[in-house]
């Protein structure tokens, strides 16, 4: 039996739990698109790795093989994560700062040197900056409110059945 959920149903998810599903399935969705013909554009262009790769996604976002299957495991690791309230907050908020992290490393490195290994341009950049500071947020958001209205297993592990924190 799932005890990681609020409520009695134990297939009940929390608005947490909801939206590392959601973050998740967008992952694996863009991990899909990136190989898909059309979607994006120089398809015949597409490498493993490295800056030498000129497909884009909805042609705007430079992508790699690695590139999309970094997406495809990290949408994987998402819908994984949403089996329980700490994974899911785990993967938002630790998923939010790799993005950051990615967010400045993209900013820093020369676009056409051999440290552009993922490849990123300029509007992955961006992206990476507002998955990053919105993955933290659903996570610091929604994980408190899960805090607040703790029942069942939840509560229990907090403190005595009953009790207030």
């Amino acid at each position: 039996m799932d005890h990681s959920t609020t409520g009695t149903h134990p297939n009940r998810r929390t608005a947490l739990q909801k939206a590392a599903m959601l973050v998740g399935a967008v992952f694996l969705l863009v991990g899909v698109a990136g190989f898909i013909p059309g979607v994006t554009s120089n398809f015949g262009d597409l490498t493993f790795a490295g800056h030498h790769s000129e497909a884009k996604l909805l042609g705007i976002f430079q992508v790699s093989i690695l590139h999309n299957v970094v997406h495809l495991l990290f949408g994987v690791v998402g819908i994984a994560a949403a089996r329980s309230w700490k994974a899911s907050r785990g993967y938002l908020v630790g998923g939010g700062v790799v993005y950051l992290v990615l967010w400045v490393y993209g900013l820093v490195i020369d676009k056409d040197s051999s440290a552009n290994f993922v490849p990123v341009n300029p509007a992955d950049d961006w992206l990476h900056l507002l998955l990053g500071l919105g993955m933290i947020a659903l996570g610091l958001v929604l994980g408190r409110q899960h805090v607040e209205r703790a029942s069942g297993h939840d509560a229990i592990v907090g403190g005595r059945p009953g009790s207030t924190r």
